[in-house]
């Protein structure tokens, strides 16, 4: 009974966490608007080849993950859960495979439970999991590789040694038509140091062109179609996306070496005090546990290989959180034995961290803060008070905890819920209007649906303007951002329309039919009405502004 009990109440955390809130928060640009739209795309051409974006070449990425985005789409139809099912789903996957491979090292259903608990309420792994981009994708993969590997050393016999290391490579396949060639160093760089401390080097070499084998049969035939279809796709996306992004010195997001550290530490809570114990006992038990070794060794090398790139962005390192959720749940059962100090400090952790952010929230980025220039506006004390909300739930786990930490530590899951459902009430309006336009576009969609041409000043608006009016055919204003490259192409004439030019072409065009021109303002010029031309009305929402100009004869 208990057990029941214990199962439905997991079952109703993850629908609150994972599912409850995904409809009604609003899309942010530039990334979730991007692969809604994108998936958009490919479902209504029924082009599952090559990925485009307005109809404009888009080889940033390779196509795996928006097919799971597709089949979402074409399942849940037109919505934001569709838009974001995709990462909860893949993320929901992994976590079950943290649960197995737990299950496999520690044979402890208690600690392989407490371990997909812990990855799934990981405030980075719960804010990328329910977040629509491509990165809980490569994460699942990526931990399937790990699984497979597993099964590969415990294998019994030949055949299922064989099967095992085929199913590696299948997942790096997948992993590499999801996020590219990273998804196949990366399983290198973690085996290997693990393969040579138990001995296992002749084994890896001997097997590991089965993985090749594996990887090729499934990502081969898209490969060889997309090089068909656009033969300029592998040089761009190799050379671009991969060498400019993470060795060049002009790579795109470029960062410290030690910027994954301070993303680790914030991205452990509320489980953070775990994660000293965690890595020392992993170390320690290098000898008695080699599955300890394994999932330090898979934490630890593709956390240096993230840290040593160039560019660099948060969402990187979230593969490395499955095998570090193994870990702390280990730990956390071992510390719950003992009555150990760090269940304690975790405690600790959670009440200062929830108190600090409800006075920063209250003492600065509220109207009345100290804040120069306040997040809130004046009449936003609603939303103040949601994220005091938020966080003062945080600190109140916190404090349930250490009333009797070695019992009630496992509550640390229950700080992130307030959260989860809250915060897309509670995001100030001055960071919604630039980041999340969803609103505003749905209220002037009848003034918008009819115009002939519709133009935005970047990508991340424009990709919100076509994912509610459903078309593709959006044109990009003043800079073309992320799609300079499918701008190239002869076939994209007339898809982008430099701020000089748009007077002249605003003439020649409006004669066509209407033109909406939608723009976001940057916080230094907010006055936007002198630089375009005069225009029929117009609409406004903090930095969003709509120009309408009617057909003229």
């Amino acid at each position: 009974m208990k057990l029941m009990r214990n199962g439905f109440l997991l079952l109703a955390l993850f629908g609150l966490y994972y599912l409850a809130p995904l409809e009604f928060r609003a899309l942010w640009q530039p990334d979730e608007s991007r692969y809604a739209e994108i998936s958009r795309e490919m479902v209504a051409n029924g082009d599952w080849v090559v990925p485009h974006f307005f109809d404009l070449r888009y080889f940033e990425k390779p196509v795996a993950g928006y097919w799971i985005n597709n089949l979402s789409q074409l399942i849940f139809g037109h919505t934001n859960f569709a838009v974001r099912f995709g990462a909860v789903f893949s993320i929901t996957l992994t976590a079950l495979l943290v649960y197995w491979l737990t299950l496999r090292i520690w044979r402890q259903r208690a600690t392989a439970l407490l371990a997909s608990v812990i990855f799934l309420t990981s405030l980075l792994v719960y804010g990328v999991g329910s977040y629509a981009v491509l990165d809980p994708m490569i994460a699942l993969w990526l931990t399937a590789a790990m699984c497979a590997y597993w099964l590969a050393t415990e294998a019994s016999t030949t055949a299922k040694k064989i099967a095992a290391w085929l199913l590696l490579g299948f997942a790096c396949g997948m992993g590499f038509m999801t996020k590219g060639f990273l998804a196949l160093a990366v399983p290198v760089i973690a085996i290997l140091p693990w393969a040579i401390v138990q001995r296992r080097f002749k084994e890896l070499v001997g097997f590991g062109g089965l993985a090749v084998v594996g990887a090729a049969i499934i990502s081969a035939p898209w490969a060889i179609a997309i090089a068909q279809r656009e033969p300029d796709f592998w040089r761009y996306f190799f050379w671009v996306e991969h060498i400019q992004r993470f060795a060049e010195e002009n790579a795109q997001h470029k960062a410290p070496f030690w910027y994954y550290l301070p993303v680790l530490l914030c991205g452990c809570l509320p489980w953070l005090a775990l994660l000293p114990g965690a890595l020392r006992s992993g170390w320690r038990e290098r000898r008695q546990s080699p599955g300890a070794l394994y999932l330090l060794s898979w934490l630890v090398m593709p956390l240096l290989f993230f840290s040593i790139a160039k560019g660099k962005l948060p969402t990187y390192i979230l593969p490395c959180f499955a095998p570090l959720a193994a870990l702390m749940a280990s730990e956390a059962v071992r510390l719950a034995a003992i009555n150990g100090r760090a269940l304690r400090v975790n405690g600790w952790i959670n009440l200062v961290f929830g108190l600090a952010c409800t006075l920063a929230v209250v003492g600065f980025l509220a109207p009345w803060g100290l804040a120069k220039h306040p997040d809130f506006a004046a009449h936003e004390q609603l939303k103040v008070g949601l994220a005091a909300v938020i966080f003062l739930s945080w600190a109140a786990c916190g404090l349930v905890t250490l009333s009797a930490p070695s019992q009630r530590w496992p509550w640390a899951a229950f700080a992130p819920l307030a959260l989860a459902l809250l915060v897309g009430a509670a995001i100030p309006d001055r960071i919604r209007d630039a980041k999340q336009p969803q609103a505003f576009i749905r209220e002037m969609k009848s003034q918008i649906a009819p115009s002939r041409f519709v133009l935005a000043n970047n990508p991340g608006l424009a990709s919100g303007l076509a994912w509610e009016l459903r078309r593709s055919d959006i044109l990009l204003y003043q800079q073309p951002g992320e799609v300079q490259y499918g701008l190239s192409y002869p076939d994209a004439k007339g898809k982008f329309i430099a701020e000089a030019d748009f007077a002249g072409w605003l003439q020649q065009h409006r004669r066509e039919g209407s033109v909406t021109l939608m723009l976001v303002r940057s916080r230094d010029n907010e006055n936007t009405d002198a630089e375009v031309p005069k225009a029929d009305a117009s609409y406004r929402r903090g930095r969003l502004v709509i120009y309408h100009y009617a057909q003229t004869p």
